[in-house]
């Protein structure tokens, strides 16, 4: 049985392997500036955004400086996190829809049912990101309502960290579920339909990018990862692939 470990460790063997290393230079190399670009950006502002933060705080609530400044560093990270996320896959997407067709091609030894090239692969990468950007953003703004809550708020620290896995699920699972021409409905339901696996692989990719800068050469065999998920637990639900069977 093919779990979401095993399935990330032999991932990141396959694309470091001879044969895939030249797909991956590209997505690091992107993840490489993305990170440094942030860092650089973040460093240089966030005595800035902690100074206007701790300005807003009303006189009479000056003696919780000591709560509010690590709830504003944690908020920080996590907007951080979420950012770095979306603006990396958007910018790499291209990349890695053709690394997971290229990974595909070699695990099952035959291409994906839409092979597009690297070009058209590219662009319709694009376009699918924009679809789950659609379809995430709102979901991370009632979550963030949700956080101010009273009472409710108790909860969010869950809910983001289920929501956290949920996202990571879709955005890797679906470059291979793309490259086989699922539509981006029908790909939440078969994710669904396999809550566990979905959940599992979407968390320990959602620990890794938490990883500073290692995450930036661990995120493409988290691409390659994903091709061995769709491959054994949903491209036929309920029957294992004979490729991923050794």
């Amino acid at each position: 049985m093919l779990n979401a470990l095993t399935a990330l460790s032999r991932g990141t063997r396959l694309v470091y392997s001879s044969g895939m290393r030249r797909y991956v230079f590209l997505p690091v190399l992107v993840n490489l500036l993305v990170y440094a670009v942030m860092l650089y950006y973040v460093l240089g502002h966030f005595g800035g955004w902690l100074d206007g933060w701790m300005a807003m705080v009303p006189g009479w609530l000056a003696w919780l400086e000591w709560l509010i400044w690590p709830l504003f560093v944690i908020a920080l990270l996590v907007l951080i996190f979420f950012t770095f996320t979306l603006v990396t896959h958007l910018i790499a997407a291209p990349f890695y829809g053709f690394l997971a067709a290229r990974v595909e091609t070699q695990v099952t030894g035959r291409p994906p049912s839409d092979d597009r090239g690297m070009v058209r692969t590219g662009i319709d990468a694009v376009g699918r990101e924009l679809v789950k950007l659609a379809y995430i953003l709102p979901r991370m703004l009632v979550l963030f309502v949700i956080s101010w809550i009273p009472a409710v708020n108790v909860l969010s620290p869950l809910l983001w960290a289920l929501f956290s896995a949920w996202m990571m699920a879709i955005t890797y699972l679906d470059y291979p579920m793309d490259n086989n021409r699922v539509s981006f409905a029908d790909m939440r339901r078969r994710l669904g339909a396999r809550t566990w696996p979905t959940l599992t692989y979407g968390g320990w990719v959602m620990l890794i990018t938490w990883i500073p800068l290692a995450n930036v050469f661990l995120l493409p065999g988290a691409v390659a990862g994903a091709v061995l998920m769709w491959d054994r637990h949903y491209r036929s639900p309920g029957s294992a692939s004979r490729a991923l069977s050794h």
